[in-house]
């Protein structure tokens, strides 16, 4: 997968509305400072910008992150974008309020140290949000990696975020309209978790 090449094409490959289980959930983010992990486009930082969240958009395409840091100007809102590969990008302890992962897909192999690094980046309290494609999804051919090993399931994402209390951990179907790449009905996981108080 080249995003360059994808985020060069007109228009936003996913939209300019926020995902909407994000969408759903935001409120549960304490007020401060968010990452947004293969942040992409931007719909979704800009979207946290404009409730006053602190946001950085962390993604692997300087294309994409181009188009966010329009789509912030656009919507009047200030982010911040960090072009780094996401297998080397330092998470610092202890330090966000809030962390998303929306569709951040990328093989275990570097999705595992980084989720386990996200849950020690989390600041006591700190709420970490995810939607992403379940492995069901190869069989709906409605967008997503092509490879298990990078769809998800929700008992290996227990395991990867372990340290968090799960306020909502599911596998479900629902219609997934963003952008014209992700368009149709789908099968997906979510988590809304907390860090726990005590680590």
């Amino acid at each position: 997968m080249n995003w360059d090449e994808r985020y060069s094409e007109p228009g936003f490959a996913y939209g300019t509305a926020p995902n909407e289980f994000l969408l759903s959930v935001a409120d549960r983010i304490p007020k401060g400072k968010v990452l947004s992990l293969a942040e992409g486009e931007g719909r979704n930082a800009v979207y946290l910008a404009s409730l006053g969240y602190e946001v950085t958009g962390v993604d692997g395409s300087s294309v994409g992150l181009g188009k966010a840091l329009e789509l912030a100007t656009r919507r009047g809102v200030t982010i911040t974008t960090v072009h780094a590969d996401l297998a080397a990008f330092p998470i610092e302890p202890a330090y966000w309020d809030g962390i998303i992962a929306i569709y951040c897909h990328l093989p275990s192999s570097i999705r595992i140290p980084l989720h386990q690094a996200a849950v020690k980046g989390l600041k006591p309290g700190g709420v970490f949000v995810l939607e992403a494609f379940s492995k069901e999804q190869l069989a709906y051919g409605t967008g997503g990696p092509q490879s298990l090993d990078m769809l998800m399931s929700l008992d290996e994402l227990k395991q990867e975020l372990a340290g968090l209390d799960f306020i909502h951990a599911a596998q479900m179907e629902r219609d997934v309209l963003e952008g014209n790449r992700h368009t149709g009905m789908a099968s997906v996981v979510q988590v809304l978790g907390v860090k726990s108080l005590e680590t």
